[in-house]
């Protein structure tokens, strides 16, 4: 295993010259991507990759999905909070730069819980579920006020789980791999979650804001969160 060459095609399609004919060789437009010689899974993926390289994870232990739903609203209520903080004079300043539009990330926060709820409701996930961004010249109100439909709409959701009895073993439709309810429904936490860490950060480190009610960090324990707020 020492000697295998594996490959990350994320950041490289958009920085390196010949990264684009490399990933269409593989025969997908998915990132990120991890390959190894011919063989790839998609990035986002923990079982797969770990599949990819051989490593046994043994039994995962999921948090229950009651915890995580509990999670998931501590996130997208705070995430609604710290851009009510943030001035509008820098809502185009991208972070890192040229990346991320400030104004974006409440909605991104709010619209990865939203894609979750469209699987619900018997639409697939695609790679494209998670692009969507505020409109030109939607106002910091109308951003606040989406934030706060999925919140409700995610909470009619959960008292609907719980009166159907989910089986959270079946499997979630998903584009990035072979997951079931349950892990898509984890995955959902995390993705927002970075998300809210990211406006905190911003917040914080840029702005010199103290977060209005920061999210305790222990929201993070027992989630596979990645160490860095930003991938880069």
């Amino acid at each position: 295993m020492a000697n295998t060459k594996y490959r990350s095609l994320s950041r490289n399609v958009l920085t390196d010259e010949g990264a684009l004919e490399e990933l269409l060789a593989l025969g997908t437009r998915q990132l990120p991507v991890i390959s190894r010689g011919k063989d790839w899974v998609n990035g986002q993926s923990l079982k797969e990759i770990a599949r990819l390289v051989g490593i046994d994870l043994g039994i995962i232990r999921h948090l229950p999905p009651a915890e995580l739903v509990r999670r998931i609203d501590v996130v997208v209520d705070g995430a609604s909070r710290f851009f009510a903080q943030i001035p509008r004079t820098t809502w185009t300043t991208s972070f890192p730069v040229d990346r991320v539009p400030m104004h974006s990330l409440p909605g991104t926060c709010s619209n990865v819980v939203d894609a979750f709820l469209e699987h619900e409701e018997g639409i697939a996930l695609q790679a494209t579920a998670y692009n969507r961004v505020p409109a030109p010249g939607t106002t910091g109100q109308q951003i606040l006020a989406y934030g706060g439909d999925v919140r409700q709409r995610f909470a009619a959701w959960w008292q609907s789980a719980l009166e159907t009895r989910t089986d959270w073993n079946n499997s979630a439709s998903v584009y990035y791999g072979d997951v079931s309810r349950h892990e898509f429904l984890e995955r959902t936490t995390w993705h927002a979650g970075q998300h809210a860490r990211q406006l905190m950060w911003i917040l914080e480190d840029k702005l010199l804001i103290l977060p209005d009610r920061p999210i305790d960090p222990a929201t993070w324990t027992g989630l596979p969160m990645p160490d860095k707020v930003w991938d880069s």
